[in-house]
């Protein structure tokens, strides 16, 4: 008799293909981000300095620091950074992965595992871009930046809670009703934590009227970007990884002749 290969694979065994799943894909990310978002850095960092460099006061204190890392050191650092971030964002995945193994089909192939990554990008990465997009290095208030860093964190726990929300909505419509009902409850839930978010959580206008706008939009697209690239790497590579394990498995499994 064939054994049951439709449970979940041991943790260990997932978190590993999370791991491998996040690294490979921060990787590509960082790829992305130093093609598509370098070029604009470069030229934000040299708009700050032009600036800099034109006030005889801030000139002269300029001069005196040290960058405590080079730029040849930071486009280095970029990809161990996408890398190990992509890493640790693909465990946590995998560890969601597991512990919500028991409100999903057990012969899924890890397709639910693209549904969370696709969740994680929703709440955690689009939702505060829209009330908080990133800005380039000479955009922002260094006195501020305590204040941001809070807020900004707080906006990704509440874009995760809208996520939660649409997904309560979604099931709370009995399971007999029209999909297009439990869809619109979905995104009925989804959309009002994050109207009152957007409302109640505190707005930061720091760009300088000169800043060129079309350098600030392409600086914010490519660091969107380069999230997108991580969350759908992360989702379709853990998918392919559980899919193939899940194939070993169910081999495995099969009674010898």
């Amino acid at each position: 008799m064939p054994l049951n290969t439709t449970t979940t694979p041991p943790f260990a065994a997932v978190l590993v293909r999370g791991l491998l799943a996040g690294l490979i894909a921060g990787l590509l990310a960082g790829a992305f981000a130093y093609v598509a978002g370098e070029p604009h850095v470069e030229a934000a960092i040299a708009i700050e300095e032009a600036a800099t460099h034109a006030e005889p006061a801030a000139a002269g204190a300029h001069d005196h620091e040290d960058a405590l890392v080079s730029r040849t050191g930071q486009r280095g650092g970029l990809f161990l950074a996408t890398g190990l971030f992509g890493a640790a964002m693909g465990g946590l995945l995998a560890t969601a992965y597991v512990l919500l193994s028991r409100r999903r089909r057990g012969d899924d192939d890890g397709r639910s595992g693209l549904l969370l990554a696709g969740a994680a990008l929703l709440g955690a990465v689009i939702v505060p871009f829209l009330k908080y997009p990133a800005n380039p290095p000479a955009v922002g208030d260094p006195a501020t930046i305590n204040q941001r860093t809070v807020t900004y964190l707080l906006m990704v726990v509440l874009g995760l809670v809208a996520v939660w929300a649409g997904s309560l909505g979604y099931r709370s419509v009995g399971a007999q009703a029209p999909t297009w009902l439990r869809a619109a409850a979905a995104v009925g839930g989804f959309l009002l934590v994050t109207a009152v978010s957007y409302v109640v959580m505190p707005s930061f206008q720091e760009v300088p009227a000169d800043f060129p706008a079309t350098l600030l939009w392409s600086f914010r697209l490519a660091s969107l970007g380069t999230q997108v690239v991580l969350w759908t790497g992360i989702g379709l590579l853990f998918a392919a990884l559980m899919h193939h394990e899940r194939r070993r498995r169910a081999g495995t499994a099969l009674p010898s002749t």
